[in-house]
């Protein structure tokens, strides 16, 4: 067992190398802010600023996204992905040793920008060195890896501050990121560099077509519908009245229920199609939006909690994939492009969110504008398919 662990070429390490990839670059360098918020408010951050962070993150991740799309050659993707995961230590180093405002404005956008080689170039490699037929049920278990990575930054952040603070919660998960760091650039690396002409694809607009240009609008409305909750999902549960120390019981089953969500969903996808499988997770995310802003019952917005994260992760499993198979030979083209598209959205996101609470004093009008965009994708999609039905797998 330890042998194939270590066999850079296996697919079960490549796949477990490909999940802690994740939960180092989306995990520790992102969601842990997430678990970590409702702590920091209450010492000296603002709601205001924590979305203007949020924004700031997800600006690196938009920008990552875009430069994502011009990397020609595996081995130059090997770098950059090497250079997210070193990039997601340091940053998350600094909300641990400083208060500094600036610092954490500068350190969120580069976090950003090493989740996007995490998670859109480190896939793209991981999607090359697999050996399997069916990659679509293995990209699956590969992005179970977001699941994980909340729940994982989730219980190590709760353990720390069973007796430390949140700096010292940063302060353990950089300290984990590192270590953990060293398997993962060794698997998710080849034995000798490839040559350049065999991997090396030239970039082409003709995969631009409607269908496509409306699947990355639905995957744009798609980020709105992911950031609100992955920004402000335990500080929303702790706003209602009587659900006040549950938010981060919430944000645990987020991580829980997402696990085994993208495996399940890209079997379906695999049987039913594609974009049928993504307009059904979408109908039931907005269920999930809706039910804190409808409901105080604890037990209806933890059932929130765990539509939340059985959909947004499968949807970005279910839309990454689907836009690799569509982009072909140069995957990381189609995936750079919608997760462009999905940037823009979480960066706006965070913003009209802070402004709505601002105004009404409560998250229930920011969830309402959430929901009807995330509607507005499901009527892309369905006119996606009205006018290119076979492209559909």
């Amino acid at each position: 067992m330890l042998k194939t662990l270590l066999d850079r070429n296996a697919n079960t390490s490549i796949l477990l190398a490909g999940i802690l990839a994740i939960i180092v670059g989306v995990g520790v360098a992102r969601f842990a802010f997430t678990s970590l918020l409702p702590y920091m408010l209450e010492d000296f951050l603002s709601l205001t600023y924590a979305g203007i962070l949020a924004a700031f993150n997800f600006a690196g991740y938009l920008a990552g996204a875009v430069f994502s799309i011009f990397l020609k050659d595996i081995n130059t993707k090997v770098k950059y992905f090497r250079i997210g995961m070193i990039l997601s230590i340091l940053t998350t180093l600094v909300l641990a040793t400083t208060t500094n405002e600036t610092l954490w404005l500068v350190s969120r956008v580069i976090a950003g920008f090493g989740a996007a080689m995490v998670l859109i170039v480190g896939g793209a490699i991981v999607m090359v060195k697999l050996n399997v037929e069916n990659k679509t049920k293995a990209m699956g278990i590969h992005f179970s890896g977001i699941g994980f990575s909340i729940a994982v930054s989730e219980i190590i952040s709760q353990y720390i501050l069973r007796d430390g603070t949140w700096a010292d919660a940063w302060l353990a998960l950089s300290g984990f990121a590192f270590i953990v760091t060293f398997y993962v650039i060794y698997i998710l690396s080849f034995d000798k560099a490839l040559k350049k002409d065999a991997v090396k694809h030239p970039l082409s607009m003709s995969i631009f077509s409607t269908y496509v240009i409306l699947l990355i609008l639905a995957y744009f409305t798609e980020g709105v519908g992911f950031v609100v909750q992955a920004t402000f999902l335990p500080d929303i549960i702790n706003s209602l009245e009587g659900l006040q120390g549950y938010g981060n019981l919430g944000w645990l089953i987020v991580g829980v229920a997402g696990i085994p969500s993208s495996i399940i969903w890209m079997r379906w996808a695999h049987s039913y199609g594609s974009v049928n499988v993504i307009i059904i997770a979408m109908a039931l995310q907005i269920i999930g939006i809706l039910i804190p802003a409808l409901s105080t019952n604890i037990y209806l917005n933890l059932l929130s909690s765990a539509l939340y994260g059985s959909t947004f992760i499968g949807l970005v499993a279910l839309f990454l994939n689907y836009g690799g198979q569509l982009a072909g030979k140069n995957p990381v083209v189609l995936m750079g492009a919608m997760t462009a598209a999905y940037g823009i959205g979480q960066v706006g996101a965070p913003l009209y969110s802070v402004a709505l609470v601002d105004y009404y004093g409560n998250y229930n009008s920011t969830l309402y504008v959430t929901a009807f965009i995330v509607f507005i994708g499901i009527l892309f999609l369905l006119y996606a398919k009205k006018i290119e039905p076979m492209k559909e797998s």
